[in-house]
């Protein structure tokens, strides 16, 4: 592979570095949820976790890598620091997979030498040949990281990078950890290392970057006019404090603007071929689950995916795009999996009608997961008499989740009004199968049945956030309520939709709990791992 590719390759880190967001933990069977349809997605190489950082990390990465890892499939990748272990136990975890690579990285920058390292620049040299060669050792796809590049010496970080593609680094990334720099200065950081490493026409050059500033996407933009040939990213965005580079920015700016793009990339400017991989049909999908997975409501005003991306209230915008879409629009709502159609199923419908329309949806569902959901849409389809593809869309995100099923909400049942204190009973079975009631009075109606589940569970929390979304417009909408709760240094997420907003509300802060309470009963693994970011 060389610098030379005339495509641009994506590789997704949603479900490692999107995962260090506060509160977007996952387990297994929600991360191998997102993986499947990250390869529906068409994404290049998924970077499922960090086999080394615990035990559930390990088995993460080992059963994407063996479900989804196939031939013609992704590359499955797992971070590791520059140390033996944390190597093995990757090459260990990504053992089932066709494709598989071994992401290793070491910090660079003089700061991080000095406070966090406290290792020499020559030590560090040293160390980043002979682990690149380790990894090397168990397969032939490496790649390497110099961690805080963005601010490391250029000359050393260049010595680095030519030692990593000597000992056998196939992929050379260019993280700008700390959110700090510039376009115009990423531009010229990856034209210096084109310029000055003598071997980088044997390595693609990729490029990572969080979004402290705003403008991880410009940087990459600016990467890729300069030779960057893989983009490191996050559906929606999400990632350590103001998150990652955005994948559905960046493969929608590439998209729409490769008549921009197609000369940097040695193509005619008026090809209209991809300049990725991706199927942007699935873009939309993949936002929604990602989301109601992690519980990272995705902002109103959100490029691509937000729900105000297509909606104009402006008379005068109105008035052009019903006229013609082109005049107010840059790119079809359907090219990122969006449509019109509003109602698709009813209750009469049968579970073969159901299953040919989630599949047509792109959900592809066991047989248990698709009774769940049938179920579950009977009990909608009672309720409404429209059921819109966004309304299956939350039904089977809410029924497929794969929260801890211990705490189990059986009955909610609430009194309020404006001369009436809010007062709630609710029923919970617990793990040990006995069904518990209890009530509460709140200062509304969901405070109420949040004390009164308090009481049942008895697991002391903050709650930090409570949001509720509307699927669809109507007095009838399905919603989806979010919860995030604090316990200790930890947040747990939970989400749930309901026709009844108060249901979902204690069925989401029920999930939320499970987790915590899950949490709770895992021993943590011994060894201290830091540095889990790039």
């Amino acid at each position: 592979m060389t610098n030379k590719t005339d495509r641009i390759i994506i590789f997704d880190t949603t479900l490692r570095d999107g995962e260090q967001c506060p509160g977007a933990t996952l387990n297994i069977d929600e991360k191998l949820v997102i993986a499947k349809q990250l390869a529906r997605l068409g994404v290049d190489v998924i970077e499922a976790g960090f086999a080394f950082a615990s035990p559930g990390d390990f088995e993460a990465v080992k059963k994407i890598a063996q479900i989804v890892g196939i031939e013609n499939g992704p590359v499955v990748c797992s971070l590791a620091r520059a140390i033996k272990a944390d190597i093995e136990a990757a090459a260990e975890a990504l053992k089932p997979a066709v494709n598989a690579r071994i992401h290793t990285f070491i910090s660079t920058s003089d700061i991080h030498l000095e406070y966090q390292l406290r290792k020499s620049r020559a030590e560090v040299l040293a160390i980043a040949e002979e682990m690149v060669a380790y990894a090397k050792s168990f397969m032939t796809d490496i790649e390497f990281s110099p961690m805080d590049a963005a601010r490391t010496d250029p000359e050393f970080l260049y010595q680095v990078l030519e030692r990593a593609i000597a000992a056998g680094a196939t992929t050379v990334n260019i993280p700008d950890t700390v959110g700090y720099t510039t376009p115009s200065e990423f531009g010229a950081m990856i034209k210096g290392i084109i310029e000055n490493v003598p071997n980088i026409d044997q390595a693609i050059i990729s490029v990572h970057g969080h979004n402290d500033l705003g403008l991880a996407v410009a940087n990459f933009l600016e990467a890729v006019k300069n030779g960057a040939r893989q983009l490191e990213c996050t559906i929606n965005g999400i990632g350590e404090r103001a998150g990652n580079a955005s994948l559905e920015e960046l493969v929608m700016a590439l998209h729409v603007r490769r008549q921009y793009f197609n000369p940097y990339l040695g193509r005619p400017a008026d090809s209209q071929e991809s300049l990725t991989n991706i199927d942007t049909r699935q873009i939309y999908k993949t936002s929604r689950l990602v989301s109601n997975l992690t519980g990272m409501l995705v902002q109103p005003n959100k490029a691509i995916v937000g729900a105000n991306a297509f909606a104009h209230e402006s008379g005068i915008h109105q008035d052009g795009v019903l006229k013609n879409k082109l005049t107010y629009e840059i790119m079809d709502a359907q090219l990122i999996g969006l449509t019109d159609n509003q109602i698709v199923l009813g209750k009469h419908s049968g579970r073969n009608a159901f299953r040919t329309r989630l599949k047509e949806l792109g959900f592809e569902l066991s047989d248990t997961e698709l009774n769940k959901a049938f179920v579950r849409f009977k009990e909608v389809a009672d309720k409404k008499k429209e059921i819109s593809d966004w309304d299956l869309e939350a039904i089977v995100n809410d029924e497929i989740q794969q929260a801890p099923d211990l705490f189990r909400v059986e009955l909610v049942q609430v009194s309020c009004g404006s001369n009436a204190r809010p007062t709630a009973t609710v029923t919970l079975r617990t793990p040990e199968g006995e069904e518990l009631t209890d009530a509460a009075i709140g200062t509304g109606p969901v405070d109420a049945v949040y004390k009164a589940i308090n009481r049942v569970v008895n697991v002391p929390n903050e709650l930090i956030e409570f949001s509720v979304q509307s699927v669809t417009a109507g007095i009838d909408a399905i919603g989806e309520v979010t919860i995030r709760l604090r316990y200790e240094s930890k947040v747990f997420s939970g989400h749930a939709a309901n026709t009844d907003i108060i249901v979902a509300s204690a069925q989401a802060y029920v999930n939320a709990l499970n987790r915590l309470y899950a949490s709770l009963q895992t021993q943590q693994k011994p060894e201290e791992v830091t540095a889990q970011k790039v």
